[in-house]
């Protein structure tokens, strides 16, 4: 028994400097990790970042549900985080030599009628991702159910540019920004119809969601996002001046 767990933990180590990441070294945390959504992640769909469908908007399976500590009242939406299982602690659960870089799209709301340990996994101040099953199957066993993990935060690989989903009324623009790469995490946005002089600042209104009190109606639409390592990318007239609200368009533009 001390040879197969003395052998887990080379596989762990091996698995974590054989990892290559596009982020600065970040260090390794812990947390737990369960599993939502069904076998193909349907169940996944939407949630409290306001994505939609996940595979239009550029995330896929690959996603989880964040705890209260790490959602961070959903700054953390569009940000991606790399999980190994960690086998020092559960061999028997985890699949060796793997990891998975996953992207926050929904939260894991606590549940104070059961404890921390038993139940309440997502409770303050626990550190937990609840994985779409497909990406919880891809680093542990199914029957598993729970299981330690190590994560650290990443840098975020997209196909495309940066998408937006524009939905509200008039004098209330609501838009969806997805598909974002590098950090992910979206810390500020602007907006610029084509008959303004200057860029306005939008408000978070909830999850990936940002808001304009503007009547922009008629005007072509150009965007300025702001990562939350402090880059910026400019998409000009994305939507075109005959957008109707409920429409999507993608940019050229991309971190």
């Amino acid at each position: 028994m001390e040879g197969f767990f003395a052998f887990s933990f080379v596989a762990l180590i091996l698995t974590l400097l054989s990892i290559k990441i596009n982020a600065a070294s970040a260090a390794w945390m812990q947390a737990h990790a369960t599993f939502y959504g069904g076998s193909d992640a349907s169940e996944t769909m939407g949630g409290a970042c306001g994505y939609g469908n996940l595979y239009t908007d550029g995330y896929g399976t690959k996603t989880a549900a964040l705890s209260t500590v790490l959602f961070n009242n959903g700054k953390s939406c569009g940000g991606c985080y790399q999980i190994v299982c960690d086998g020092r602690k559960v061999p028997q659960w985890c699949r060796r030599g793997t990891s998975i870089i996953i992207t926050a799209t929904n939260f894991c709301p606590p549940n104070y009628d059961l404890p921390n340990d038993n139940g309440g996994w997502c409770n303050p101040p626990r550190a937990h991702f609840d994985m779409s099953q497909p990406a919880f199957e891809s680093i542990a066993i199914y029957r598993a159910g729970i299981v330690p993990v190590l994560y650290r935060k990443v840098g975020c690989m997209r196909s495309g540019g940066l998408r937006f989903t524009i939905n509200g009324r008039d004098y209330f623009e609501l838009v969806l920004v997805s598909n974002v790469g590098g950090a992910g995490e979206v810390s500020n946005v602007w907006i610029k119809g084509s008959k303004m002089s200057k860029w306005q600042v939008m408000s978070r209104n909830w999850g990936a969601n940002w808001q304009s009190l503007t009547y922009l109606n008629g005007q072509s639409l150009s965007f300025r996002v702001q990562t939350s390592n402090g880059r910026t990318r400019t998409a000009y007239n994305v939507a075109p001046s005959n957008w109707r609200f409920g429409q999507s368009f993608k940019s050229n533009v991309q971190f």
